[in-house]
């Protein structure tokens, strides 16, 4: 069995991905399976991917939750139905509509994210003042990452 510094060693770089995506993903569920959230957690993972986005059509969000346009359309009428979202019409297309997060919708949002960094937060204050502040170090570094891939286009490579 290895120990808890063991644990951070990474072979080669080529894990480090896999070991990234492997333990945020523990984490995920650890939260999602202590938390009482305010809406279901397909719901919640939405709605934040509509506050990322801003505003988008629901072929977007279809696109980028890997799932077909009516599967998605009916996702957001749910949101919308709870008013967490507003569709308002695409002016570069009159066909389309976009899907806005609403004030309502943040407060949900806000409070499912607090819920769930409730059931995290017992386990960082565990943690020495050292190691959480190597936390902090290592959550901005995993924020500059993704502000670098939300700068670049989207190519067959990172879709």
């Amino acid at each position: 069995m290895s120990t808890p510094t063991e644990d951070v060693t990474v072979a080669d770089d080529t894990e480090l991905g896999a070991d990234l995506l492997a333990v945020v993903a523990r984490l995920n569920r650890l939260a999602t399976q202590r938390t009482r959230l305010p809406l279901p957690w397909a719901q919640a993972r939405l709605l934040s991917t509509i506050e990322d986005q801003g505003e988008a059509r629901i072929s977007d969000l279809a696109c980028l939750d890997h799932c077909s346009q009516p599967t998605m359309t009916t996702q957001v009428r749910r949101l919308e139905d709870a008013g967490l979202v507003t569709r308002t019409p695409d002016p570069g297309d009159a066909r389309a509509v976009l899907i806005r997060i609403t004030e309502q919708g943040r407060q949900t949002l806000e409070q499912a994210r607090a819920n769930r960094a409730a059931a995290i937060n017992p386990r960082l204050e565990r943690l020495s003042a050292e190691e959480r502040q190597t936390l902090t170090a290592a959550v901005g570094l995993i924020r500059r990452l993704l502000t670098d891939v939300d700068e670049q286009p989207l190519s067959p490579q990172n879709s």
